[in-house]
């Protein structure tokens, strides 16, 4: 037996049960790695539109200007901008069918808000459950793989005369290679789960500021107070 041993031998001489669960682990690995550097793009550019937004918001640009200028934007909206916009036109609509019932205006105009900032948070936490997945059962997959190759090891000399632990070693470096995968798989994960979990909360809380900050300009000008 060589002194060292590399990922390759020791892949290629683990057990087909083994090799699988490897390439499981590989991919789940792979995979989590996609999502973490997606989503923390996305969420990184959410965070910064919505603070760009609301900074225009409060700038003391007309609403109905705002409004039309985001509405005849080509590409898609989201965020605050789309929160606002949702919010508006509600208002708007609410406004023009029942003129003399405030409170149901502003009821209705948030009750359309909030479910806008519903559609964008489960978009912004899309795939980020996933990770969640991996940390969870990475281990146990890992461990399956490592207890299968060692029962593996132990039966491949079943016909030998003597065990010796020159032969017993390579078996069960090639199931503990499972485990290790797995934890290398799981740590990066529940990291970047609880990392993006955290991020989320906070745009949802940025979401919730504005449609609070926004329902109060909306209540003051259904009950015909100065507008924004």
């Amino acid at each position: 037996m060589t002194a060292e041993l590399n990922f390759l031998d020791l892949f290629l001489k683990a057990s087909i049960v083994v090799q699988l669960v490897i390439v499981i682990l590989i991919s789940f690995s792979i995979i989590s790695w996609a999502i973490i550097i997606q989503r923390s793009r996305i969420l990184t550019n959410a965070l910064k539109e919505a603070r760009t937004f609301e900074d225009r918001f409060w700038s003391g640009e007309d609403l109905n200007k705002l409004y039309e200028g985001l509405s005849n934007r080509r590409d898609g909206l989201t965020g605050s901008e789309q929160i606002f916009c949702v919010g508006f036109k509600e208002f708007s609509r609410l406004k023009q069918v029942n003129p003399d019932a405030p409170e149901a205006i502003i009821k209705g105009t948030m009750r359309a808000m909030n479910l806008a900032m519903n559609r964008e948070i489960e978009s912004l936490e899309s795939r980020v459950p996933f990770l969640a997945t991996v940390a969870s059962v990475s281990p146990y997959i890992g461990l399956f793989g490592t207890v299968w190759g060692i029962m593996h090891a132990f039966m491949a000399l079943s016909g030998a005369k003597q065990a010796t632990l020159q032969m017993v070693a390579p078996g069960i470096a090639e199931a503990l290679i499972a485990t290790a995968i797995g934890l290398f798989a799981a740590i990066p994960a529940v990291m970047a789960y609880n990392r993006l979990s955290l991020r989320v909360n906070a745009i949802e809380q940025d979401y919730g500021n504005f449609i609070d900050e926004f329902t109060t300009i909306l209540h003051r000008q259904a009950f015909g107070k100065a507008p924004h």
